[in-house]
């Protein structure tokens, strides 16, 4: 099972063994071919909480943007 396009969301950025630009969607997919399911299933919820961890001696980081609220004026 790998992840699909839709998984990675257009607010979260990854960045891969700390390159300086966000990977791709498809680079990301690409390596999410050899997962074990474990391990595609640790990263689900990094997507969705933010944070950094390594799998098979690649190292991601998940920046999460956060949403914007207006303040009303009162």
């Amino acid at each position: 099972m790998t992840l699909k396009k839709q998984s990675i969301r257009s607010t979260q950025k990854i960045y891969l063994n700390n390159d300086p630009k966000p990977a791709s969607k498809e680079e990301i997919i690409t390596l999410s071919e050899s997962w074990t399911e474990k391990e595609e299933t640790i990263f689900r919820k990094i997507l969705q909480q933010g944070g950094s961890m390594k799998i098979q001696g690649n190292h991601f980081n998940v920046v999460r943007e956060e949403k914007m609220f207006r303040l009303r004026d009162m």
